[in-house]
């Protein structure tokens, strides 16, 4: 009987572990609770491999040696695979290459409303010669703001902006998506449906801005509903929302997904990670790292922001930017540099 008991465990905890580290195969990764969970990859491979080392001492006591041995290889071969999947979606790059003349680069921050100062923005955004800014959780007046500081400081942005009703500006200011963007890629406008909300993500807004003349790029700031227990049935919309805009040439997608890369599985089209977007951060060396919360060392956190782009543009770098974590926001800032695809 005791055996019995013990294989059952044993199955119990196999099945478990496979859940957390391969969710997709099982259909779970966009499911309440486990969605919550697979966000902290980190974390899970931390508790999976401390929880190896207490099975191998329990293995000393010789009536547990088997079970603990058998415990210890699964909870060891899980923590491991997870260390392995964070690895290869990188760790931590903190250079981007010199910018040139081509290179276009993307900055995207949710700037958790009033908690960070437009100067803080401009002078990051100045700093990082930034020609799109995408910012969740910013109303068109901070946004005015920045692009004023940044006039100043010899970097001219044009602000465009979504919200959603009168909170947009004098309330909650997740109910508003800013992005700037820079007049040598021409001129650009919002949608009708993204101002309207009659095509846009479901509770806070995403921004789609379409350029009028010149060549530049589609520009999507986005936002994703959080993945609360409630919303959950509108996190999932938003996702494949945010995937359907995908579907032209010259997209570049950046903003809060409040979804890591495990979230998207199966969302992609065409090898893309999202939609015909692929993810620039995994393409070079910091998908693995936290950009939320700011108040954990970035390689717990979760992966959350993202700045993704259809095949027209290849990424040369990118950065995750640690050292703004006492800047007011609970979001850490992306900055990604892309180049035009040769052919």
């Amino acid at each position: 009987m005791r055996r019995l008991l013990g294989s059952l465990v044993v199955l119990v905890v196999a099945a478990g572990a496979a859940v957390l580290t391969w969710p997709a195969a099982f259909g779970l990764e966009r499911m309440f609770p486990l969605a919550q969970i697979i966000s902290f990859r980190a974390p899970l491979a931390a508790v999976l491999l401390a929880a190896t080392l207490l099975m191998l001492l329990f293995a000393l006591v010789r009536p547990l040696r088997a079970f603990a041995l058998a415990l210890a290889v699964i909870l060891g071969v899980s923590g491991g695979v997870n260390v392995a999947i964070l690895a290869e979606r990188g760790l931590g790059s903190e250079e981007l290459p010199a910018k040139t003349e081509t290179s276009l680069r993307v900055m995207t921050w949710n700037t958790a409303g009033s908690a960070t100062s437009a100067e803080s923005i401009a002078r990051f955004a100045v700093g990082m010669q930034a020609d799109v800014v995408t910012l969740p959780e910013t109303t068109i007046d901070t946004g005015a703001q920045v692009a004023e500081l940044m006039r100043d400081m010899g970097q001219p942005m044009w602000a465009h902006h979504a919200e959603y009703g009168e909170y947009g500006i004098t309330g909650w200011d997740a109910t508003s998506t800013t992005v700037l963007i820079r007049p040598e890629l021409g001129d650009y406008s919002v949608i009708q449906s993204s101002l309207d909300g009659s095509s846009n993500t479901s509770t806070v807004p995403s921004a789609v801005a379409m350029p009028t003349s010149g060549d530049g790029p589609i520009i999507v700031a986005a936002h994703a509903v959080a993945p609360r227990q409630e919303y959950m049935t509108q996190w999932r919309s938003d996702l494949q929302w945010l995937a359907d805009q995908c579907a032209s040439d010259n997209v570049i997608l950046a903003g809060d997904f409040n979804a890591t890369l495990d979230h998207m599985t199966g969302m992609g089209v065409e090898g893309g990670t999202l939609g015909r977007c692929h993810d620039t951060a995994s393409g070079s060396g910091n998908g693995g790292v936290g950009t939320w919360p700011t108040d954990a060392p970035a390689i717990l956190g979760a992966p959350i922001d993202h700045v993704m782009a259809t095949p027209d543009w290849t990424v040369s770098g990118s950065v995750v930017m640690r050292s703004l974590d006492g800047s007011g926001s609970d979001h850490r800032p992306i900055v990604v540099q892309l180049e035009r695809t040769a052919g």
